[in-house]
């Protein structure tokens, strides 16, 4: 994951330095960097103007998504290695790569509380002001975290436990880029499985 990651910095800036302290902890510590020189602007040249017009740092960037404000990064990674980790890779992945009859209660038992910690955590911060994954606006950080809920509501669970995770989750659902890009066949079919189901 840390190999598409990119950062553009400056040395002394508070800015660039916190998301590299978050890259840090997080363990994506082998994420691709540029130092720049602010005394030669270079923070407006154009490899950071075309992903940042602001012509400012930190400019950060995963893969196709970029996020330029340093507190929308740190929440951007908050979000990129826990949501991601303890939902989708550790209990849903666990249900779609493992055969009915060889899943053990108890590994999803474990799985499926430690998700539950993640969402508590999530359910606490949506309720300390945030509107949105990193303050009053909509960012690329919702952009990353949404997707995440929104394929674990699809697979059961049930947000009316977490009413700060619901308020967000409907908020950005209504929005017209959500509704125009929502997967035609979650319209459709039903999900394959349902892990949250009764768990959560």
């Amino acid at each position: 994951m840390a190999e598409n990651m990119f950062l553009f910095w400056g040395s002394g800036s508070i800015p660039c330095w916190k998301p590299m302290i978050v890259l840090e902890e997080k363990g994506f510590g082998g994420y691709k960097n540029k130092l720049i020189t602010f005394s030669n602007k270079e923070q407006k040249g154009e490899d950071i103007l075309k992903l940042n017009p602001r012509g400012q740092v930190p400019t950060f960037k995963d893969g196709d998504i970029v996020v330029n404000e340093s507190n929308a990064i740190c929440e951007y990674l908050e979000a990129a290695a826990n949501m991601q980790q303890k939902l989708v890779l550790d209990l849903l992945y666990y249900f779609f790569q493992t055969k009915e009859e060889d899943r053990k209660e108890a590994k999803v038992a474990k799985k499926v509380e430690a998700a539950k910690e993640e969402l508590d955590r999530w359910e606490a911060y949506l309720g300390e002001t945030k509107a949105f994954v990193a303050g009053p606006d909509f960012s690329m950080a919702d952009v990353w975290f949404y997707p995440f809920i929104a394929q674990s509501v699809r697979m059961g669970l049930e947000l009316e436990k977490f009413p700060n995770m619901k308020a967000y989750y409907d908020k950005v659902t209504a929005r017209p880029s959500v509704q125009k890009s929502w997967p035609p066949h979650w319209k459709e079919e039903p999900p394959i499985i349902s892990p949250f189901k009764g768990r959560i």
